[in-house]
C-alpha cells in the first residue's frame, strides 16, 4: 500500500472504477502524475529531461528521462523519499534520517517537536500539550514571521532538500527539477541553504545546466496530473 495510505493492498482500484464508470481507468502516483502535469502544462514546459518531486505529505520524484516518464523495471522509480541521508533523524517510510523524513510534512513537524520537547516554552509551542500540534505549516508560519528557531527547523530541511538534490543532479543530469508543496509555500525558507549545499556537492558541468523550480501549477495541480496521465 502507499506509505500514506496504509491498508490499501491490493485493492483493484482500476477495475472498481471502471466497473462502475464503464470507461478506461489508468492508476498512477501523485508524484508521476504530478510530473507529466508539470511537464507538459507547467514549469517544465520544454524540457525533455526533469525530475518532479511533491514535498507534502511525502517526498517522492517523478522522472521525465529523454522525453517520456521513466517507471524502472516495476513501477517503483523515484522513490526517493526512502533515500537514508543521515544515521539519526525523523522517520519517513519508517526509516530515520531519511529523505522523506527532512523533507516534508510530517518530518519538518518531527524536527520541530524535536526541537520544542528541549527548548520549552516557544511561541509556536508554549507547553508539552502543544507538541503534538506543531505541524509543518505552523513551523514554517513562526519561521516567516522571524522566530529563529523555526527559521533554523526550516534551514535544515533545506540543507538535507540540497544533500537529496545533488545526488540526483549528478546522477541523473537533469535540465530542471520541480518541486510542489511546501517547496512551492516556503521558497525563500528552504532555498539558500538548499542551494548552499547544491553548490558544494554537485558537479560544475551539471549544476550549470539545471534549474530547481517551484512548481507552476499550484492547487490545480491535482487535477491537470489526473487529466494529464489520461492524455499520456
Amino acid at each position: 500500500s502507499p506509505p500514506n495510505l496504509p491498508g490499501w493492498d491490493e485493492i483493484p482500484v482500476c477495475r472498481i472504477l471502471a466497473d462502475h464508470f464503464h470507461i478506461p481507468v489508468k492508476l498512477c502516483n501523485d508524484a508521476d502524475a504530478c510530473a507529466l502535469a508539470e511537464w507538459k502544462f507547467g514549469a517544465g514546459r520544454g524540457t525533455k529531461n526533469m525530475i518532479f518531486l511533491t514535498f507534502g505529505t511525502g517526498m517522492g520524484a517523478g522522472l521525465i528521462l529523454n522525453g517520456a516518464l521513466y517507471s524502472g523495471a516495476c513501477g517503483m522509480a523515484g522513490e526517493c523519499g526512502h533515500i537514508r541521508l543521515a544515521e539519526e533523524g525523523p522517520a519517513g517510510y519508517g526509516k530515520r534520517g531519511s529523505f522523506e523524513g527532512f523533507c516534508s510534512g510530517g518530518g519538518i513537524a518531527q524536527l520541530g517537536r524535536a526541537y520544542a520537547e528541549k527548548h520549552l516554552p516557544l511561541p509556536w509551542c508554549e507547553t508539552e500539550n502543544d507538541l503534538e500540534t506543531i505541524t509543518a505549516k505552523s513551523i514554517a508560519l513562526a519561521a516567516a514571521s522571524g522566530d529563529p528557531a523555526a527559521k533554523e527547523i526550516m534551514a535544515e530541511s533545506g540543507r538535507r532538500l540540497g544533500q537529496a538534490l545533488a545526488v540526483m543532479i549528478d546522477l541523473l543530469n537533469p535540465e530542471k527539477i520541480i518541486i510542489g508543496s511546501i517547496f512551492q509555500r516556503s521558497e525563500e525558507l528552504l532555498r539558500p541553504e538548499m542551494e548552499k549545499v547544491i553548490e558544494q556537492e554537485t558537479l560544475a558541468q551539471n549544476r550549470a545546466v539545471c534549474r530547481v523550480l517551484p512548481a507552476e501549477l499550484g492547487d490545480t495541480i491535482g487535477d491537470i496530473a489526473a487529466l494529464s496521465v489520461a492524455l499520456y
